[in-house]
């Protein structure tokens, strides 16, 4: 595995790899690494002759300092895993490599999308995540770019901006890898401890309580039963909603054709953790 810091450099590389015919595969971390990235790389290495992964903690997209400063870091072990799962290139750049001189000031009109469920909570969070994207696929410019459902808001908002700048790659979205009690793998579980991984699950836990349960007609009493379950296992919540799967939109009743969607954010204790499931 080749590792580079500098966005000029790997730029150089991989452009001669293009010349000579080469497909890349992107996966873009934050690092703190689990088996869901890793599921990812897997399946860039299926389709592609080259798999390229970068870490890189944004903190535009952070709204909360605090969030920025306790997020994971796990470098070596990192490297240490991508290098036993046949990644091809590590890109590790530093925030003046991302943002040479300033912070990016583009703005992006990603409608809705950034207006509801995170976009509310977490205000300006997806306008940073689209900078920092933007400025990795003008530096890899890859053929297929690989996330994970787990952040399926992000999931969204990044395929409308692959349409907002125009390049021209395939966006694949991958379920979510999940622990044995049914927790979304995530690089904030490393915050917790074991007793709280095992609270975390109530997560996933009340969103199959609303799969099981969805009838025709009316569900917002569904989702009211799930949060009412998270607060009396000590979560702190900011949502749970039933959601038009792939627009976002909040739903109160069914007809029991279209797909919907639940979305989950919740703190426990100063960990704040999200989730989803495809209800039907």
């Amino acid at each position: 595995m080749i590792i580079y810091k500098s966005a000029s450099a790997i730029k150089s590389y991989l452009q001669k790899k293009k010349d000579s015919g080469k497909t890349i595969g992107f996966v873009p971390t934050m690092g703190a690494l689990h088996d869901g990235h890793i599921s990812l790389v897997e399946n860039s290495k299926k389709k592609n002759e080259l798999t390229i992964v970068s870490i890189f903690v944004n903190p535009t997209q952070f709204n909360n300092p605090a969030d920025f400063e306790k997020y994971p870091i796990t470098l070596d072990q990192d490297i240490n895993k991508l290098e036993e799962n046949g990644c091809d290139v590590l890109f590790i750049p530093s925030q003046n490599e991302i943002y040479p001189g300033t912070t990016s000031t583009i703005s992006y009109e990603l409608g809705s999308l950034e207006k509801v469920l995170e976009g509310a909570f977490r205000p300006g969070h997806f306008q940073g995540v689209s900078q920092v994207v933007h400025r990795l696929l003008d530096i890899v410019i890859p053929h297929d770019l690989y996330l994970g459902q787990k952040d399926y808001q992000q999931c969204l908002v990044i395929k409308k901006l692959v349409e907002i700048i125009g390049i021209n790659l395939t966006v694949h979205i991958h379920p979510t890898k999940r622990e044995k009690n049914g927790l979304a793998m995530s690089s904030r579980n490393k915050r917790l401890s074991n007793d709280q991984l095992s609270q975390a699950a109530k997560i996933y836990e009340s969103m199959m309580l609303i799969r099981n349960e969805m009838i025709p007609g009316d569900i917002s009493e569904l989702k009211n039963k799930a949060i009412r379950k998270l607060i009396e296992n000590n979560f702190k919540v900011d949502y749970v909603e039933i959601v038009e799967t792939g627009t976002l939109e909040i739903q109160e009743k069914w007809d029991g054709r279209k797909s919907l969607t639940v979305v989950a954010a919740a703190f426990l204790h100063d960990v704040r953790l999200i989730d989803n499931l495809i209800l039907n």
